[in-house]
C-alpha cells in the first residue's frame, strides 16, 4: 500500500507496525488469543502521541474487543474485509486462494494508468465501507504514483476528515482549490468540514449555492439531506428526500428516509406504507437496521421465517369425513399357488393364478365356501 515504516515488531499476537502519519497497523492472526488487555496496550504504545489503530485480522473478534476497539476510535478490519484487502494486494495464495483471472475486456490503459485506476478503485471501495484508514493509504499511494492527480488528493482530504483529521482535511481541499477553483469534489469536501466544526447552518447554506449553480448535481442534494437530517430539520430534508426520489423512484435507502421523515412531519400511516415499499425494493434487514441506529430509532422487528412447506397428501375417504379415523390400512394380497379344477362338460379349465383374477385376504372366505356349495352337489 505504499507504506512508509517507522517501526515494525513481531508481537505473540502477530505483527504491529507503525508509519510516519501516525498510524499502528496491528496484524492479529488469531482473534482468539485477543484479549482487552491487549487492545489497551495497543492503544498505549505511542508513549503519549495519538495513535490511529487499525486491527486487521483473518477471523472475528469477540464482540465486546471489537466493540472496545471502535469506541476508542480505532478501525477494525475483520473476516471477509480482510481476505478482500487481500486479494485487492495480490495476496490469494497467502489465503490458500488461486489469483484472480484478469478481465476478459479490459481497458486499453498503459500499465501505470491501469495501476492507478486499480489503486483509485481500492480507495474508493474502503471509503464507501466506512474504513478510512485504508482508504487514505490507497488515496496516498495514487497521489504518490501521480502526483498532480486532483482526484486522489480529494479523496485524501475525505479520508482525512472521516478520521476526524479536520485541519488536515481543510488544509488538503484549500491546496486543490488553488489549482482548480471550481473543483466539485473539494467544494463538498470543504462544505463538509464546516459540519464538522459544529457549523451546521452554514454547511446547509453551502449545499444550497452549489445546487443554485446546477440542480441537477443529485450527489449535492445527497449531502444537502444528511446536512438537514443531523441538523433536525426533517420537513426542509423531507422536501429534498422527495426532488431525489423524483429521479431514483425505485432506490430502497431513500424510500426508507422518506419513510422516516413522513414519521416526523405527522403522517405515521403513509410513513409505514412507504416503508414496507423500500423492504419490498430489496432494502435488507442487517441495512435498515444500520440505518435506524445512524437515525437513533428503534431497530426494526426481525423478519419471520415462513414454516417449512409439507407436501399435500390426498385425504382417503374415511378420513375425509371423519378427521380423527385412522386411515384403513391396505388390504394384502396373498398369492396363491397355480391349481386347476377338473373340467367338467361344457366347463372350461380356470387357474386361479390367472393376473386378470387377484385373490386378497377379504376374497379368501368366500372362494372356500363356493368350493364346499359344489362338494355338496356331486354327494347328492
Amino acid at each position: 500500500m505504499g507504506q512508509r515504516l517507522s517501526a515494525a515488531k513481531p508481537t505473540p499476537e502477530g505483527l504491529v507496525m507503525r508509519t510516519g502519519d501516525g498510524f499502528l497497523f496491528a496484524f492479529l492472526e488469531d482473534p482468539t488469543r485477543i484479549s482487552l488487555e491487549t487492545i489497551r496496550r495497543l492503544f498505549e504504545s505511542g508513549d503519549g502521541a495519538p495513535v490511529h489503530l487499525v486491527v486487521l485480522t483473518p477471523g472475528h473478534l469477540p464482540l465486546a474487543i471489537a466493540q472496545n476497539v471502535v469506541v476508542r476510535g480505532g478501525t477494525l478490519v475483520e473476516g471477509p474485509r480482510f481476505s478482500e484487502l487481500a486479494r485487492q494486494l495480490g495476496l490469494e495464495t497467502y489465503l490458500g486462494e488461486e489469483p484472480r483471472a484478469p478481465p476478459e475486456h479490459a481497458r486499453r490503459l498503459l500499465p501505470s494508468a491501469q495501476q492507478l485506476d486499480a489503486i483509485v478503485r481500492r480507495a474508493r471501495t474502503w471509503l464507501d465501507w466506512g474504513v478510512p484508514a485504508l482508504a487514505l493509504r490507497f488515496y496516498r499511494q495514487a497521489s504518490e504514483l501521480k502526483p498532480g492527480f486532483l482526484p486522489a488528493k480529494t479523496g485524501v482530504g475525505r479520508a482525512l476528515l472521516a478520521l476526524g483529521l479536520v485541519p488536515d482535511a481543510d488544509r488538503i481541499f484549500d491546496e486543490v482549490l488553488t489549482v482548480r477553483p471550481d473543483d466539485l469534489e473539494a467544494r463538498l469536501g470543504k462544505a463538509a468540514v464546516l459540519g464538522a466544526r459544529a457549523q451546521p447552518k452554514e454547511e446547509v447554506e453551502m449545499y444550497r449555492v452549489l445546487l443554485g449553480e446546477d440542480e441537477a448535481r443529485t450527489e449535492v442534494r445527497a449531502h444537502l439531506v444528511a446536512a438537514l437530517i443531523d441538523l433536525g430539520d426533517w420537513p426542509g430534508a423531507r422536501v429534498e428526500i422527495e426532488a431525489l426520489l423524483s429521479r431514483t423512484p425505485e432506490e430502497p435507502q431513500l424510500r426508507f428516509l422518506h419513510a422516516v421523515s413522513l414519521l416526523h412531519t405527522g403522517q405515521a400511516a403513509l410513513a409505514e406504507e412507504e416503508r414496507e415499499e423500500a423492504r419490498r425494493l430489496g432494502l435488507s434487514y442487517e441495512r435498515e437496521l444500520a440505518l435506524c441506529q445512524h437515525l437513533k430509532l428503534p431497530p426494526p422487528p426481525k423478519p419471520v421465517a415462513p414454516p417449512p412447506s409439507v407436501p399435500h397428501r390426498p385425504l382417503s375417504p374415511a378420513a375425509a369425513g371423519s378427521p380423527s379415523a385412522p386411515a384403513p390400512a391396505p388390504a394384502l394380497e396373498i398369492p396363491e399357488p397355480a391349481t386347476t379344477e377338473p373340467s367338467g362338460p361344457g366347463r372350461p379349465t380356470r387357474e386361479t393364478s390367472s393376473p386378470r383374477r387377484k385373490s386378497t385376504a377379504r376374497a379368501g372366505p368366500r372362494r372356500s365356501t363356493r368350493r364346499s356349495t359344489a362338494a355338496n352337489r356331486k354327494r347328492k
